[in-house]
């Protein structure tokens, strides 16, 4: 699974870097650094929403205080099937 967040400028200021971080951190308590790549992308078009995240065709709006329940539902949900 590759999952792309956006680091632009609206993204940014909106905590696209805990974003990362976070998400870095529930991959690695996940053991899921085999089944998941995180990737970096600038502007993905949604900037009046919060931190754009994509994986596949999906695009999510996800915020520093929602990425856990962002990872529980869409990314563990999806590698356990």
């Amino acid at each position: 699974m590759i999952i792309v967040i956006c680091i632009g400028s609206s993204c940014h200021l909106k905590g696209a870097q805990r974003v990362v971080e976070k998400l870095q951190m529930l991959v690695i308590e996940n053991q899921l650094e085999n089944k998941v790549i995180l990737n970096g992308s600038f502007c993905m078009g949604n900037c009046t929403k919060g931190v754009c995240v994509q994986i596949g065709e999906m695009i999510y709006s996800v915020s520093p205080e929602s990425v856990e329940t962002f990872f529980q539902n869409e990314v563990l949900h999806a590698v356990q099937r």
